[in-house]
């Protein structure tokens, strides 16, 4: 039978539970602390970048930037993330957040010395693709810290906690721009900050004892070298996802949003550059985009617990995702403040498919291959925006002004919706 209880006596239940929880409060506090410094990194990063007025970019530089940022982990990640499933992954995040602050300091350098986008993107991709391990690594331990029939609630908590984290950065980005200016030296001062948060997760990552964040030894474990396991972390995360029905819908859907999610950022980015020009090329117009698709996310992560309860993982993405088809066709007017609104229902959206997917990964998924898994969703997560977003810088006006790009992220939608509903109606095979 389902669980009618109001959502607001739900939460109230699950936040006492923390309190019982002494790891899963250390990890939510990790959490939040990698997330600021993440979102005041990435708005600094665009900030410096996208919105410099020493720096100019077209939607192929703005594809471009992307690229350098995101793809290369993508490619890599998975390789790398079967070492979240055979070191401890307490030692992985301290070395992790090592490297974040080292990295972060190097970037604010080469931000003040103005030197060209390339070699600031170069040490941003690996600040990035750290930032991804830190995270998920906390994903995956998050089973090995809370019972079981707790974990969706938790996960819940743990995402809403780190997306206000990230919006919170975001935004407190805004005043030292303010205060030091939009130019290199200003940005340079902004990234350099952003090494007080990195810091501060790398003394929460050393407060954990040891082994207590997994992995676990079981049946499933991968054994041979570390150079095997690495070598095979594509394969054993695409025999995963072919193995477990639920896996791999909620990843089909979670991919197609993120194509939607790259073709609507790259809109509202030049159609504000090109009618925004004289505040900073509309970084303003930008900021508030992101702030209503964080809004919607948040709404998503209070609400999923007691959606999944009442009609389950799988209707609950099929829902989600034919309502994202109808929101995304409503943007195609392409009028700003529209999208803006429509930014916060997909984000909405989008935010509860990617928890029905991290639910799948966190109770479906054997702790030995849960973080080979969780850096598979990250990197299609990010391939499939990377690959939207270079596609539609093929098509996009100077002007921004591609209604035709809108509708195709509505059919983008109803084929992720077909293949989660296809795929997730799926008996997982026997053994």
């Amino acid at each position: 039978m389902p669980d009618d209880r109001a959502p607001r006596a739900a939460w109230r239940s699950v936040w006492a539970s923390t309190r019982s929880l002494p790891e899963f409060r250390r990890l939510l506090e990790l959490r939040a602390v990698s997330q600021f410094g993440d979102g005041l990194f990435q708005a600094g990063l665009a900030g410096a970048i996208l919105f410099n007025p020493e720096r100019a970019a077209d939607p192929w530089a703005i594809a471009a930037s992307f690229a350098v940022l995101f793809l290369p982990y993508s490619v890599l990640g998975p390789f790398a993330g079967a070492l979240l499933d055979r070191w401890d992954r307490r030692v992985v995040l301290i070395g992790a957040n090592s490297g974040r602050l080292a990295l972060v300091v190097t970037v604010g350098v080469l931000l003040a010395a103005g030197v060209g986008d390339l070699p600031i993107l170069l040490g941003a991709l690996i600040v990035n693709g750290l930032t991804r391990f830190v995270s998920s690594g906390l994903s995956a331990a998050l089973p090995d810290v809370v019972p079981r029939e707790h974990v969706v609630a938790m996960n819940s908590v743990a995402t809403a906690v780190a997306a206000v984290a990230a919006f919170a950065g975001a935004m407190f980005m805004l005043l030292p721009r303010w205060w030091f200016g939009a130019d290199d030296t200003g940005a340079a001062t902004i990234i350099f900050l952003v090494g007080v948060p990195v810091a501060l997760a790398l003394v929460l990552s050393v407060r954990f004892p040891p082994h207590v964040l997994g992995p676990h030894e079981s049946k499933r474990s991968i054994h041979g070298s570390v150079l095997y396991a690495v070598a095979t972390g594509w394969l054993h995360g695409i025999r995963t996802v072919a193995a477990i029905p639920s896996v791999g819908a909620t990843l089909s859907g979670l991919a197609a949003h993120r194509m939607v999610f790259g073709i609507n950022s790259l809109l509202v980015l030049v159609i504000v550059r090109y009618s925004d020009t004289q505040a900073v090329a509309g970084l303003g117009t930008s900021v508030l985009f992101a702030a209503a698709g964080g809004a919607g996310q948040f709404l998503a992560t209070v609400a999923t617990p007691t959606v999944i309860r009442r009609w389950g993982r799988y209707r609950a993405a099929n829902g989600a995702l034919a309502f994202a088809a109808v929101v995304q066709l409503c943007g195609a007017s392409l009028l700003v403040p529209l999208m803006i609104g429509c930014g916060f229902l997909l984000g909405a959206a989008g935010q509860l498919v990617k928890l029905c997917a991290d639910s799948a990964m966190q109770i479906d998924v054997d702790d030995a291959l849960r973080g080979h898994m969780f850096t598979v969703q990250d990197s299609l997560f990010w391939m499939a925006f990377i690959l939207a977003i270079s596609g539609a810088a093929f098509v996009i006006p100077a002007n921004g002004h591609a209604p035709g790009l809108a509708v195709a992220g509505t059919a983008i939608y109803l084929v992720g919706l077909a293949v989660h509903a296809t795929v997730g109606r799926r008996r997982r095979p026997a053994g």
